[in-house]
């Protein structure tokens, strides 16, 4: 079975772009709503206004990893499919000594504002928005483990589910089977 991890809120404990945009950027684009997720997520990277640099070393520094991560990256060889940016996720994964297969949207940084550059263009076919769906591996079975709302069109292409936090509830009230975690090691040993 081939597993696909998201990054934020899955393989870390905090949301690393979301706390990137409160400490760089500005929170009260949180509050503001939105045609579709892509929209939103353009905007709120569009807050960053920091050097990639110095978000970078940030990150490194603070966003830290949720346990078992290192085990279970050995062990399954996943793929990484964010909808975060490589300079709040490369960091990490160089501070942890941990490769793996990233797939993950990307910025321009800049003064002004950083540049979203989704990975995919143009809106899913399955969902219409700029989802992580067409970034999945091809090989099935597939796993698929994430915690939030830019997940929720990827699970739904996987043969097998783990969730936590708004993906679990969103799985839950929609009546689609899936498997709670809360650790790294929760998963691993459902795969084994």
């Amino acid at each position: 079975m081939r597993l696909v991890l998201d990054w934020d809120g899955t393989c870390t404990v905090s949301d690393s772009l979301v706390e990137a945009i409160r400490h760089f950027g500005d929170p009260a684009v949180f509050k503001r709503q939105f045609d579709s997720y892509g929209d939103s997520l353009t905007a709120e990277v569009a807050t960053i206004r920091a050097p990639a640099e110095e978000v970078s070393a940030w990150a490194a520094d603070r966003i830290e990893v949720r346990a078992g991560l290192h085990d279970l990256i050995s062990r399954f060889r996943p793929v990484i499919v964010s909808s975060g940016l490589p300079q709040l996720i490369r960091p990490v994964l160089e501070r942890e000594g941990i490769e793996v297969d990233l797939r993950s949207n990307d910025a321009g940084p800049d003064p002004a504002g950083w540049r979203l550059r989704f990975r995919d263009e143009g809106p899913c076919p399955v969902c219409g928005d700029m989802c992580k769906r067409r970034s999945l591996p091809p090989e099935r079975p597939l796993a698929y483990a994430g915690d939030g709302v830019s997940d929720r069109c990827a699970a739904g292409a996987a043969d097998r589910l783990f969730a936590r936090d708004w993906l679990a509830g969103e799985l839950a009230r929609s009546g689609i089977a899936f498997e709670p975690f809360e650790t790294m090691d929760d998963i691993a040993a459902a795969l084994s």
